[in-house]
């Protein structure tokens, strides 16, 4: 059985970020979406809330599952039993970020593969960071993030819950 692990913050999840899963869910036997609880980092969603939306985003995919992670991905993985990570790159920008992070993490677990899916040309230009400033401001991120995470962004920009 095949498994791989897809880690990331997912905040909030994007189009970008579920083509990914769909994709790599139709290589895999087994798929664990790994949502990023780094206590150093200011996440407008908590772990809870990104991992439900992408539970309910994923949930026609019987090998997709999603679990909340604050250790390093390379010890989670070791404890799960998953030896291939799965990341999404845009372009050369987020190559270089991997790929160093995946120098890191081979130096800390050589037994780790990481393999390198490249997005949708229709997503690339989405950055989380971006459509979290778009919707501070009230723009339409409708394509760019699945219906409940647009319901959700409005929701957390309207109470002022960021």
């Amino acid at each position: 059985m095949l498994k791989a692990a897809f880690p990331g913050s997912f905040d909030p999840p994007t189009l970008g970020h579920i083509d990914i899963i769909q994709r790599a869910a139709g290589i895999f036997d087994e798929l664990l979406v790994v949502v990023a609880e780094n206590h150093q980092k200011k996440y407008l969603f908590s772990a809870e809330e990104r991992a439900e939306m992408i539970r309910r985003l994923t949930v026609d995919y019987r090998t997709v599952s999603v679990v909340i992670c604050d250790t390093l991905i390379v010890d989670f993985l070791q404890k799960q039993g998953i030896k291939l990570l799965i990341r999404g790159v845009r372009g050369l920008e987020d190559f270089s970020y991997e790929f160093e992070l995946s120098m890191m993490n081979k130096a800390l677990n050589p037994g780790i593969e990481t393999l390198f899916m490249t997005t949708d040309p229709e997503y690339f230009v989405l950055r989380s960071s971006s459509i979290k400033e778009l919707a501070s401001f009230q723009g339409n991120t409708s394509g760019m993030v699945p219906p409940l995470v647009v319901d959700a962004l409005k929701e957390k920009y309207r109470t002022g819950k960021n």
